[in-house]
């Protein structure tokens, strides 16, 4: 009975923290009026760059300008982001305090004229749409808002991301956080105008946080700016780690704790619920002979039901993963073992060869 008890409370957690706050799919046509500048720290991106920038150039709102960040490329980042006729500036030194990735948005920043600012990452792609229902929807919503990109997958080891990306999704969309003064927001796609960009003095403001996203949005939070995240749907995607599980685990893992102390407790205990049903339902494939695994059994498809319907909105994770989600659960665990010995024993996180010192030190 015990188990029937943890398990159903955690499926219902599930929905409770799961809202469908997409971009607006069709829109009314956005104001012509703004520039927008587009703004893309890149750091060995040459695999990704030209599905972005080629994206922005179908865009129905065509943006202002591009500006693309070489991050001290070793690779041909430089040189194909050129190809595009974008701007493309090659970053400064990193100075004392700052992470690599808020150094490069900051430069491009001061590179732009536009009134209004979107922030992508290189993996970034874009519908043709995308740029005027991001524009839309924060005319409509106000102040800063950020879309969380639809997960794009190819190969095996990609999909075992998916429960780490539902957890994300529940963080982004967790009811509870609409009024936290610690709403971040999601980095890899970011719409601001200058106007309230300047008013928190931008990435300047967070020079030295790992989590510069999170941050940001805490800082647009506090000076009274509203902050309101969006599931990119069709309009938004990425495929993140196409370099193998290394990258992947180094991507999830950079944040994977340090993230959690920024959810309020409620969004925190209905996460937790949920991974404990969850947990407590894969315990079925173990307890096979015992009476309590066809319970166990039913609350096992019970999750994989729901992860069938939220992999509509998170992404695409290949038919049979949602199934098979005790090997993503192993992934998500591994992940956060990894975060934590790296927040606690190494005191800095690795990322795209790069030492990132937690806490205020910046880069190595």
């Amino acid at each position: 009975m015990g188990f029937w008890i943890v398990w159903a409370i955690g499926w219902i957690a599930g929905w409770i923290l799961f809202r469908r706050v997409m971009l607006p799919e069709r829109v009314t046509p956005a104001p012509r009026g703004e520039k927008v500048s587009v703004i893309i720290p890149a750091r060995n991106e040459a695999g990704n760059l030209p599905q972005l920038l080629g994206s922005l150039q179908k865009q129905t709102y065509p943006p202002y300008e591009i500006i693309v960040v070489d991050d001290f490329s070793e690779d041909e980042t430089y040189d194909i982001a050129a190809s595009y006729g974008v701007k493309v500036i090659r970053n400064e030194a990193l100075p004392p305090g700052w992470t690599g990735k808020t150094w490069a948005v900051w430069n491009g920043y001061r590179q732009s004229t536009g009134d209004m600012i979107a922030f992508l990452d290189a993996d970034i792609r874009l519908a043709p749409r995308a740029l005027e229902s991001l524009l839309r929807a924060r005319a409509e919503a106000g102040g800063v808002i950020s879309a969380v990109p639809f997960h794009v997958t190819e190969k095996f080891y990609e999909r075992l991301a998916l429960i780490t990306n539902v957890l994300g999704v529940f963080a982004f969309t967790s009811p509870f956080e609409r009024n936290s003064p610690n709403k971040g927001l999601y980095g890899s796609c970011i719409v601001t105008t200058r106007r309230d960009y300047d008013a928190i003095q931008g990435h300047d403001s967070i020079r030295s946080e790992l989590l510069d996203d999170l941050n940001l949005g805490a800082k647009f939070r506090a000076a009274g700016i509203s902050v309101s995240n969006f599931l990119g749907g069709g309009l938004v995607s990425f495929r993140m780690y196409p370099n193998g599980i290394r990258s992947e685990l180094e991507g999830f893992g950079k944040g994977a704790v340090l993230s959690t102390a920024k959810l309020r407790p409620a969004t925190t205990l209905l996460v937790a619920a949920w991974l404990i049903g969850l947990i407590a339902s894969e315990g079925a494939l173990f307890l096979w002979h015992t009476s309590w695994a066809y319970p166990l059994l039913f609350g096992y498809l019970l999750y994989a039901a729901q992860l069938y319907f939220l992999v509509r909105y998170v992404g695409k994770f290949g038919l049979f993963m949602p199934l098979l989600h005790v090997l993503s659960t192993l992934f998500f665990l591994v992940v956060l073992l990894y975060s934590a010995y790296q927040v606690a024993f190494r005191g800095s996180v690795t990322w795209k060869g790069r030492d990132v010192q937690v806490g205020s030190r910046g880069d190595r």
